[in-house]
């Protein structure tokens, strides 16, 4: 148990007066994410209380009139008067920026809130905003309007547990009229209480009488499961932890029989998409492990396994709690404890090599499993050798011919993947030849969910790809040298055109994750409609916008094809930097898009058909 959380543990850091001019630098952005974010603020510092060991249960609910209250039953923020400011320790968190008990090694050991800006900015960005603390006995209130305090902390009534309640209404003059979406909340709640193992954690909104309570005796145990719930397993979920120097760590893994890895990383609660030291660690420590493993027991002619082929169908949950994280990266979500590292690696290899001898009947999967995704990568190997060969790009076997661009700077240049011959050509001579590629495709590729690595590299189209983008692909992928920093697919307007960027999307998500992650891959937007007035002509991207252009004696033209369009019009309606529209692909959630990858793209068909059913009432443009 860590010392009181009393008074004297607030520390406080800097004023709030820039919250409300700069919102964007405090909670990243004014949009639904800004928003949200609020929310995991006000949650996280509930979260801190449960890993201090204080807290069992967490309410969130969205209120009918668009307000938010978060409900714990932690210690209760201290109310008596801070010395140094004269006011309640309440009025201290929620006035002066980074106030809390997270900057005073006593009151929390590890905090997730302190990657965060503290409950004061959601107050700051909140139209009105309502605490109730429960300590002592007593219920103490108090109401702010904007950042400022409009009553007194007063005594409302009688205590019988400890707590904290926060009720907000994000301010219309920062977020305009945006509201909380359940779905979105629910998601890092349920995460949430993956990792917190035994919290209880429940949403309500009281808008449309929707619930849910989220609690994980098994922890990161039931997280595992829960990502591999529409693949088929190849043994139990294996866990263990440890505790070194003040760093907990926690591992949860299993193998399917699937080719995707998943490897999940977070640190005090927080998802490090962009992995690190604990993250280095643990695949050290399972490629040594599996190798010596192997050469003990299982391996017949001096094989060696490598990183990729020991995490090919694994799913791997590494959750730490690190006193003092220190994080990096383009979004701050690396973790550069180094310390990390050799703690995680010794607790895994310890842990893991004790497991495979103690079951080896799973060992065996195991190692069957990473054996055939070496002798793949064997083949993929020699197929990649034939990728390489510069040569290759000028062959006549290429599906679709590579028209380049003639400038250097991977920067400035653009690769458009284009359905099909015809539009291939309209697009080649459309384009801008100093900065658009154009690499038209045959047909459809390659459904990589459903496929080993070595049939992927047979496949041609999957080939011209790789080599037209030049970063290479897997473990030896390498973003520095990709040839164009906008990649763009672009398909027909049509169920067709919608399946071949569907497999092209999960071909790089799986294979190429990093061009989504570093923001380089694009959808085009052609029109679906020209628009003929008298002598006038109009294109429209939407329904909705083709209703307002069009009147009574307008001609409509839908286009189902991109080779419907002569070079000039493709041009013009798509291609040009000026007038174009390009939807940049982004991953909000792997784990979400994982499981929809598996379950839209992979071999059970069962799972496809009930999701189908559950969402057909969701569709809105149907081509049949």
């Amino acid at each position: 148990m860590t010392e009181e959380y009393s008074i004297d543990k607030i520390k406080v850091l800097e004023g709030l007066e820039a919250v409300r001019k700069r919102p964007a630098m405090y909670i990243g952005s004014t949009d639904e994410k800004g928003l949200h974010h609020l929310v995991e603020e006000v949650v996280d510092n509930s979260v801190d209380e449960a890993l201090a060991g204080y807290c069992t249960r967490i309410d969130v609910i969205i209120n009918e009139d668009g307000s938010i209250t978060i409900d714990d039953n932690g210690r209760g923020i201290p109310v008596e008067i801070h010395k140094e400011y004269g006011i309640s320790g309440v009025e201290v968190v929620m006035t002066k920026l980074h106030a809390g008990g997270k900057f005073d090694k006593g009151a929390y050991k590890v905090a997730g809130g302190l990657h965060g800006v503290g409950v004061s900015v959601v107050n700051a960005l909140s139209r009105w905003l309502e605490i109730e603390v429960r300590r002592n006995g007593k219920i103490y209130r108090q109401r702010y309007e904007r950042g400022k305090p409009v009553t007194k902390l007063e005594v409302v009534g009688k205590a019988k547990e400890t707590g904290t309640k926060i009720t907000f209404y994000p301010d219309e003059e920062i977020f305009g009229k945006k509201s909380f979406d359940y779905y979105v909340l629910r998601k890092r709640l349920q995460e949430l209480a993956f990792l917190n193992k035994g919290l209880q954690i429940r949403i309500v909104d009281k808008r449309s009488n929707k619930g849910e309570v989220f609690k994980y005796d098994g922890g990161i145990v039931e997280f595992v499961k829960y990502i591999n719930k529409n693949k088929v397993p190849l043994h139990d979920v294996i866990y263990f932890d440890g505790e070194k120097d003040g760093i907990y760590v926690e591992v949860a893994l299993q193998y399917t029989d699937g080719y995707a890895e998943n490897v999940f990383t977070f640190v005090n609660n927080i998802n490090t998409k962009e992995g690190g030291s604990h993250l280095s660690g643990f695949k050290s420590a399972l490629t040594r492990t599996l190798n010596e493993y192997g050469k003990k027991n299982v391996f017949k002619n001096n094989e060696t396994l490598s990183g990729e082929d020991v995490r090919e169908g694994l799913t791997a949950i590494i959750s730490c709690k690190v006193p003092n994280p220190q994080f990096e990266g383009q979004t701050k979500t690396k973790l550069a404890n180094s310390e990390v590292k050799g703690i995680v690696e010794t607790l895994v290899y310890e842990k893991l090599s004790t497991y495979l001898e103690e079951n080896p009947s799973d060992a065996r999967k195991i190692i069957e499993k990473a054996l055939q995704a070496m002798k793949a990568r064997e083949a993929a190997r020699k197929a990649r050798e034939i990728i390489r060969k510069k040569s290759y790009l000028e062959s006549t076997s290429l599906p679709g011919k590579l028209a380049d661009c003639t400038s250097n700077e991977p920067e400035k240049c653009e690769l458009f993947i284009v359905e099909g011959d015809s539009a291939g050509g309209s697009a080649k001579q459309g384009r801008d030849r100093k900065y658009q590629a154009i690499l038209p495709l045959k047909g459809k590729i390659l459904n990589v969910e459903k496929a080993s690595f070595d049939k992927i590299l047979e496949n041609d189209e999957i080939r011209a790809i790789i080599s037209a983008i030049g970063t290479g692909i897997g473990d030896e992928f390498d973003i520095r040298k990709a040839n164009y920093h906008k990649i763009i697919i672009m398909t027909d307007a049509d169920i067709d055109g919608a399946h071949i960027r569907t497999l092209l999307l999960t071909f790089f998500f799986r294979y190429m994750r990093p061009l989504i992650e570093n923001g380089y891959i694009y959808i085009a937007q052609p029109p679906l409609y020209r628009i003929r007035k008298g002598n006038k002509e109009y294109y429209a991207y939407s329904e909705e916008e083709m209703r307002k252009i069009a009147s009574d004696g307008a001609v409509i033209q839908r286009y189902k094809g991109l080779g419907e369009m002569n070079p000039e019009q493709l041009w013009e309606t798509t291609m040009n930097p000026k007038k174009r529209i390009l939807k940049r692909v982004e991953i909000e959630d792997a784990i979400e898009a994982d499981e929809l990858f598996t379950i839209l793209m992979g071999k059970n068909v069962e799972e496809r058909r009930e999701f189908i059913k559950k969402h057909a009432k969701e569709v809105v443009n149907l081509d049949i």
